[in-house]
């Protein structure tokens, strides 16, 4: 990784949807190296991959919520196959410490959160915290 590539990294994480000529413009080489230097990092796993950013209140959910789940004993295996299947689940993370699951969800309503929870409970405890408002937005990973 050499400070070329940070740079058009950078450049990407701002706005991945500008092109390859002004990426060029923008940190001083070609289009055409570029390309090159973007497709090299997306071969090492680098780049993973390009997304599209939904707004969920604007898709009708009207709540997110943090939930974290301690898993009853021989539950954390089941649950890690089904999180999958969650439609509210936005990020699932394993972690340590009591806590098995931290789940960032987002819901229709408190009922729909009561729903969910309903489904979660039979694999462990739960801890719901309602989001008020996002204080860091997209807080990209700066290439070291």
């Amino acid at each position: 990784m050499d400070a070329l590539n940070k740079k058009i990294l950078q450049r990407l994480q701002a706005n991945a949807r500008q092109s390859h000529v002004e990426i060029g413009r923008q940190v001083g080489i070609s289009s055409p190296a570029v390309n090159e230097r973007i497709k090299k990092m997306e071969d090492a796993g680098i780049i993973k991959g390009y997304r599209t950013e939904v707004s969920p209140f604007e898709c009708g959910y009207q709540l997110k919520a943090i939930i974290t789940l301690r898993a009853f004993m021989g539950k954390l295996k089941p649950f890690l196959d089904k999180v999958k299947q969650f439609e509210e689940v936005v990020n699932c993370y394993r972690i340590t410490g009591n806590e098995n699951i931290v789940l960032e969800v987002v819901l229709a309503n408190q009922k729909h959160l009561e729903q969910f929870i309903d489904e979660l409970i039979v694999y462990g405890e739960t801890k719901t915290q309602i989001v008020l408002s996002k204080v860091v937005d997209n807080n990209p990973i700066k290439p070291i």
